[in-house]
């Protein structure tokens, strides 16, 4: 299998809310459209400390992590962040690394999204068993 890469858009949760609730016009929504790394080692969303700061996110607080080359590493959770892939989306928690490095699309908003990666052609892909909206376990 080689490296997947996908074109996401991440967006400012608190902006989603401070717009439905009329306090926010949709213009000034931030988000962000990144590529990143289909990573289904990895948890969670990884973003830079850089990018965090560009969407304005709130730490919302701290975990250990053990990196791909096993370094142990104290970071900051940071959200809410909603990821959109295609006519997919879900809401979760980031963790935020120094360096400015590839975004990390990890395993749980990946299973959030109902998305998968498709190894023969390097690519994320949406569910072919429910391509019109996500679908969840519930057992």
């Amino acid at each position: 299998m080689g490296i997947t890469y996908a074109e996401i858009e991440l967006i400012r949760g608190a902006d989603l809310v401070l717009a439905e609730e009329g306090y926010l016009s949709a213009d000034d929504i931030r988000r962000l459209k990144v590529l990143a790394l289909v990573d289904t080692g990895s948890s969670m969303l990884v973003i830079s400390r850089s990018l965090s700061k560009q969407l304005a996110l709130r730490h919302v607080d701290e975990v250990d992590t053990e990196l791909a080359n096993g370094t142990l590493m104290r970071a900051d959770v940071v959200g809410p962040v909603e990821v959109r892939f295609q006519n997919r989306k879900t809401v979760v928690n980031a963790v935020v690394v120094e360096a400015d490095t590839d975004v990390l699309l990890g395993a749980i908003p990946i299973q959030g999204m109902d998305v998968m990666v498709d190894p023969k052609r390097e690519r994320l892909i949406l569910n072919p068993d429910s391509p019109d909206k996500a679908r969840m376990l519930m057992k």
